[in-house]
């Protein structure tokens, strides 16, 4: 999925680890991804949480799709801060998977996201 990903790739997003359910993915904080305040945009940890959600879901082998999402930022980010987004899928039914992403940046957790994905009957192959 990552090599053919662009958008994760152009944030600088790498995958730090994967298996079945879950996934530990991190990035930088860039200058151009801070917002009118100097701190980064609420987008960025979006962002970042929506991969992880994608790459964690679609471990099981069927094509998943989030259908709903919510985030809250608990922690401003800077330039220079290293983020980590870690996915823990919490239930896994026929056609949903739920999951909760945390953000930290080192122990502090900067937000916290849950998502919810609809598993198709599509395989990757």
């Amino acid at each position: 999925m990552y090599d053919n990903d662009p958008f994760s790739k152009w944030l600088g997003i790498e995958v730090d680890a994967i298996s079945e359910g879950s996934c530990q993915l991190s990035m930088t904080i860039r200058k151009e991804m801070l917002n009118g305040f100097g701190i980064a945009h609420g987008g960025i940890t979006y962002s970042l949480a929506d991969s992880a959600l994608a790459f964690a879901a679609n471990t099981h082998g069927r094509q998943s799709v989030s259908i709903d999402t919510s985030i809250n930022h608990t922690e401003t980010l800077k330039e220079g801060d290293r983020i980590v987004a870690i996915a823990i899928e919490e239930s896994l039914k026929n056609r949903f998977g739920f999951y909760k992403i945390e953000i930290k940046r080192e122990d502090t957790i900067v937000a916290l996201f849950k998502g919810t994905v609809y598993r198709t009957n599509k395989e990757w192959e």
